[in-house]
């Protein structure tokens, strides 16, 4: 009879175990912790193979590190997070549908084993953060910026001493040339003020 017994209570302990219960979510590494919320490990070998894969359209395929990809994590939660204080956060649903379907037809092509893990619905939601994480560095931070004549003038002749050839030399061509150096460069800067005002802990990876 105790032996019995005791098989029995291994028996409900294994199928307890087994069993997840309601709202219950498996014990996982974290990588990083921004502001407080915390990324997981698997979160981040989840990026690193979208940018494998090249998912997101207009994003070649390219290896990426686990370090690196944390970073790229990091990045989208930092303006994901400034874009929930301001209230901001609302996606084109034609965009994302538009978006999402060919960032599946490319991950239905990628070659990498990695790409068997990736379901619809994470594809979908990388699509959703990319957006916003545009919009927000578009309209809120790279919008401000100026390219004056005399600045124009500048390039223009700096490229002409360079021997550029003549479709570089446009007046349309330069401008839309240094508004894109400056967007970049006053995106750099927000990032640096952003980070340097949040409390990222970064965890250690399992990198080779």
């Amino acid at each position: 009879m105790r032996t019995i017994l005791l098989v029995c209570i291994l028996l409900t302990l294994s199928v307890t175990c087994a069993a997840d219960p309601e709202g219950y979510r498996r014990i996982e590494s974290v990588a990083a912790s921004v502001n407080g919320e915390v990324l997981f490990l698997s979160d981040v070998i989840r990026e690193a193979c979208f940018y494998r894969c090249g998912t997101v359209p207009g994003q070649a395929p390219q290896e990426m590190s686990l370090s690196r990809a944390r970073e790229m994590l990091i990045a989208d939660t930092l303006v994901l997070q400034e874009a929930k204080k301001l209230g901001l956060g609302a996606v084109d649903n034609e965009a994302l549908a538009s978006s999402t379907a060919e960032a599946l037809s490319r991950t239905g092509k990628c070659t990498s084993p990695c790409a068997a893990s990736l379901t619809e619905t994470e594809v979908r939601e990388l699509l959703s953060r990319r957006l916003l994480v545009r919009d927000f560095l578009e309209r809120r931070i790279a919008i401000f910026i100026e390219v004056n004549d005399g600045e124009v003038r500048r390039e223009t002749a700096q490229r002409s001493r360079a021997g550029l050839p003549p479709e570089e030399l446009s007046e349309e061509k330069v401008r839309k040339s240094l508004s894109e150096e400056k967007a970049a460069a006053e995106i750099r800067n927000w990032f640096a003020r952003s980070t340097s005002k949040s409390r990222i802990v970064l965890s250690p990876l399992p990198e080779p």
